[in-house]
């Protein structure tokens, strides 16, 4: 990669991490309701494999799928839009936070219900290779994810019907206040793939560049008709599973231990020591995230909220009678 687009990953991760603190600051301020779920500590997973991804690709997340949209094309200001309940959302406020939907990027959510994205991804799989698209999904999920029957069933269809997926574990070590550890026989993640005979691998979710390279080898062996491939990102989130969660459960050393790890500061390093970043471009960088999370925020509080009619209209289907 070269300087222009190394630097367009630095910006998006700066840019994610300053749209997910206003997130937080606009939950306290009771302007977002509801759920929400923050990926801070996280940036370099959906940063470094969607920025890496074609435009005609697919993508299904979880419920904390913030980043994953804006790196996937949807524009901060309708991300803030819906997680504000406004109609100019991307689910015209009727999703919020963990229902992200855009039809015309191929981002299809966003879903509540854990590993329920699992089984959508093998359907869209499924289709692409039957119409012969040439397309590639990538299905997001966490590490508790991979205790639900779910999570089996969809890797070993994928596998029978060796659809182009790749399965994109985002292992933050923790589900909800649960240690992976404390509930998983099988602690390497990736290893699970095996049973399925599903090529795998575990990867540095906090080293961009990793996640880079590993995440375009994974996309070419899909796209080439190979079948699936599993990536397990090791990664933690510097905050609760969500706003609700106090997240006292994690020792001050272990927080610490990853912050020495931040992905943002890592990559800066990195670019600095090729001569790609110095302090004045560095603040330039955060100005123009600032600005754009501010406008992201004036957007979404400027637009209006659907009326009950409206709501209705869209979630109930017209009366037809039956003969």
């Amino acid at each position: 990669m070269d300087r222009d687009e190394l630097l367009k990953l630095y910006y998006l991760m700066v840019l994610s991490r300053r749209f997910e603190e206003e997130c937080e600051e606009l939950y306290k301020l009771g302007e977002i309701g509801g759920y929400l779920h923050l990926g801070i500590g996280q940036e370099a997973i959906p940063v470094g494999t969607i920025s890496v991804s074609e435009k005609g690709d697919h993508v299904v997340a979880t419920y904390r799928e913030h980043i994953h949209a804006i790196v996937k094309g949807i524009p901060p200001k309708v991300v803030m839009a819906e997680l504000l309940g406004k109609r100019c959302g991307c689910s015209k406020g009727l999703g919020g936070s963990m229902h992200l939907f855009s039809k015309e990027l191929n981002f299809w959510g966003g879903y509540g219900i854990v590993a329920q994205g699992l089984p959508v991804a093998v359907g869209i799989g499924y289709a692409l290779k039957y119409k012969g698209l040439g397309e590639v999904v990538l299905c997001f999920f966490g590490d508790g994810a991979t205790n639900n029957g779910s999570f089996y069933e969809s890797l070993n269809l994928a596998k029978v019907f060796n659809l182009p997926i790749v399965f994109i574990c985002e292992n933050n070590q923790y589900a909800i206040g649960t240690h992976y550890r404390d509930v998983s026989a099988v602690e390497e993640i990736y290893k699970r793939a095996c049973a399925h005979n599903i090529p795998s691998e575990r990867v540095d979710g906090m080293d961009i560049l990793k996640v880079v390279e590993r995440t375009k080898f994974a996309l070419e062996w899909a796209r080439e008709g190979r079948g699936p491939y599993f990536l397990e990102f090791l990664t933690y989130r510097y905050k609760g599973h969500s706003m609700a969660d106090p997240y006292k459960y994690k020792s001050e050393a272990e927080f610490e231990l990853w912050k020495r790890r931040d992905p943002i500061k890592r990559f800066e390093k990195f670019l600095e020591e090729k001569n790609f970043l110095d302090e004045s471009l560095k603040e330039q960088i955060k100005a123009k995230a600032e600005r754009e999370v501010k406008e992201a925020v004036e957007f979404a509080r400027s637009c209006q909220e659907l009326s009950f009619e409206e709501m209705e209209s869209l979630i109930y289907s017209e009366k037809v009678e039956l003969s």
